[in-house]
Order: C-alpha cells, then structure tokens, then sequence
C-alpha cells in the first residue's frame, strides 16, 4: 500500500505539473496512463463499470467523475485531478485540486477550505475512533466556513479490492457508525461547495455537477489506521498535495 499511494502520487505530481491553460483533460488522461504503463501499474478507474478513461478531472462545477475529453482548460478554472494507480495488486487512490493559472479568490479559497476539511478528517483517525469522527471533523469545519459537504458520494475501503468496506461519509449519520481498527485501509476524500450540497448526475451516467451551478473542489488521501494513530500513503514526494498554483 506504502508503494501504490507513493506511486499514485508521483503521477499526481506530474499531472498537476502539465495542468496549464489551454492543455486538454484528454492530453492529461494520456499522459496518466503512459506513466502507470512505465511503471508497472495500471489505472483502477480505466474500463470500471464501464468508465471510458484513466482518470477523473473535474472542472469548477463539476463534483467528481468528469470524463477528459478534447476541450482545452481556460484560465482560471479550478481542477480536481483523480487517479487510482493499481501497482502488484494495491490500490493507491488520491486526488487534488489544480489552479489553471491564475483562479478568483472564492475558488482558491474554496479549495484551501477543502483541503483544510481532508486534513481535520484525516487528524480524527484513530483506533477505537469511529467514522463519524472523521465526518464531525469535516462537517463541523466546512459549515463553519459556510460552505456545504456533499452527501452523495463517500469515501471508501480499499486494499486489493477498489472500492471494500468501511463507507467514510464526510458527515454525521448517526445510523452508520462503524469502529475503526489498526489494518483498515480507506480514502477520506470530501467534496465540498461553495453553494448547497445537491449534486446531478449528467445523461453520460457518470459526471456529476453541483444543482445549483456553484463550484465544487475535493481532496483525497488513501490512510491506514495504525496502531497509534493514522498514515497518510499518498503524500506528494514534492510537497504539492496542498492547494498549489502551478500554471502562474
């Protein structure tokens, strides 16, 4: 796991380097899986259930599961860079959000928000803990930042398997509260608004966009529960999992 999450965001740091106005999500999409071919893995997402392409990017209103295509990214979007790297049979899935050169400040200050939110979650890891502490800590601080937390997608366990137990909601539930033990695997991955939490899926039965037309942003790490605590396994090598601007 150590090496699929390193993995995974070796390639993250790559992507994040090659998103600059006027590339193509598609172009992005190539480059993702030329790497995981180098390196021995595969992308998990490629032909899952059906979806057409190695990685999810989603743009400004856009929640999670954009599909690249050939449309080139404009100034001053915001871009959630997915990707989920299978290398010897583990799963490494983690995201992060990419400025397209120089973004308004609601939209840098969204995704300071929304990685603020992943690393209070992510703090909230422990054993004996509960995945509700992990959705108090997300909950409590984008709401205070009047900010909502989508309710309809989650984070999940993974390991062998891509998507496995325990479900990580990034809200309170007080009917889904599943202990937390040394040796889980799972991804913490909030997706946060600026607007209200509704989210559609589109007709290509994947990508989904917040309903009232506000945007959108998400982190995501893959973390075990340790016997102390929690570990991050997608670290950026290069420091770059924060919100960063690389196309200035």
């Amino acid at each position: 796991m150590r090496r699929a999450g390193r993995l995974t965001a070796e390639a993250l740091d790559l992507l994040m380097e090659a998103t600059v106005p006027g590339v193509t999500t598609e172009a992005l999409d190539r480059l993702a899986y030329t790497f995981a071919m180098d390196h021995g893995a595969y992308p998990a997402s490629l032909f899952y259930r059906g979806y057409p392409k190695s990685i999810c990017t989603s743009i400004n209103h856009v929640v999670c599961h954009g599909i690249p295509n050939d449309k080139p990214l404009r100034e001053g979007d915001i871009v959630n860079l997915d990707i989920c790297l299978i290398l010897d049979g583990w799963h490494g899935d983690s995201s992060r959000m990419a400025y397209v050169g120089e973004v308004p400040r609601k939209a840098a200050r969204l995704c300071e928000i929304t990685y603020e939110a992943l690393m209070r979650g992510i703090a909230a890891v422990r054993p004996g803990g509960s995945t509700n502490d992990i959705g108090r800590a997300i909950q409590a601080y984008a709401e205070a930042e009047r900010c909502s937390v989508v309710r309809d997608f989650c984070g999940h366990g993974l390991g062998r398997s891509y998507h496995d137990a325990p479900t990580i909601l990034h809200y309170v539930e007080p009917s889904y509260d599943v202990r937390l033990r040394p040796g889980q695997f799972f991804t913490v991955e909030p997706m946060i608004n600026l607007g209200r939490p509704a989210v559609k899926v589109l007709s290509d039965g994947w990508t989904a966009v917040t309903r009232d037309r506000s945007l959108s942003a998400q982190f995501e790490h893959t973390v075990a529960v340790t016997e102390t605590g929690v570990e991050i396994f997608t670290l950026s090598p290069k420091g770059m999992h924060q919100p960063v601007d690389i196309g200035m």
